[in-house]
């Protein structure tokens, strides 16, 4: 049942505004107000929202998006907004620690990827926001931790595919944590040359 409940989520996240999905006995029906039509999905294919493969996921997007159920827009987030993320997830952070918080992020990040891509120059602005608030901000002061977590939630709730490693480096010994989207990373993932080893990586948005 948790799982239908998640898929559900799954699918309204990626429907129009104008389209309501309700649970059936055996699957599910979207329904668009807009244009009074009616879309049936059954159960195994509900499912694959949360337990398929990105292919099946983006094959079902696909789908709802030439049906007119679903839009190819994002969520963009304005700048203001990500300065207000990364200092609420670097507060967090001080104040639950590093470890709990990685445990609190699928209730932030959902598991859901959209099936489109995102663009490097898509990464790159919300790159260089994170890092330019951070690099500002005496309370932030460019923790890693905080940046890549920022990154990650962002991306994930945007429907992108992001993943978050934290790495080890031995000599002389080191933490880093940073995410990878669309090919780049936020932040770097040698920071001044320094090759860390990635001993958790996340792309659920769970441990």
């Amino acid at each position: 049942m948790a799982e239908d409940t998640d898929s559900l989520a799954a699918i309204t996240r990626v429907l129009s505004p104008h389209c309501r999905v309700t649970r059936m006995s055996d699957g599910a029906l979207i329904a668009d107000w807009k244009r009074t039509r009616f879309l049936g999905l059954a159960m195994t294919e509900v499912q694959k929202f949360t337990s398929g493969s990105p292919e099946e996921r983006a094959e079902l997007v696909i789908g709802l998006m030439r049906a007119g159920c679903a839009t190819a827009r994002r969520k963009k987030y304005p700048d203001v907004s990500v300065g207000l993320w990364l200092g609420g997830v670097h507060l967090l952070i001080r104040t639950l620690g590093f470890g709990r918080v990685l445990r609190l992020l699928s209730l932030a990040a959902p598991g859901y990827a959209r099936a489109d891509l995102p663009s490097t120059e898509e990464i790159g602005r919300l790159k260089r926001a994170v890092q330019s608030h951070s690099s500002r901000s005496w309370f932030v002061n460019g923790d890693c931790k905080s940046e890549a977590l920022t990154a990650f939630v962002l991306l994930r709730r945007c429907g992108l595919q992001a993943v978050l490693h934290v790495g080890v480096r031995e000599h002389p010994f080191a933490l880093h944590a940073w995410t990878v989207s669309g090919g780049l990373c936020i932040p770097d993932a040698d920071p001044r040359g320094h090759a860390f080893t990635p001993v958790l990586s996340i792309d659920c948005g769970e441990l």
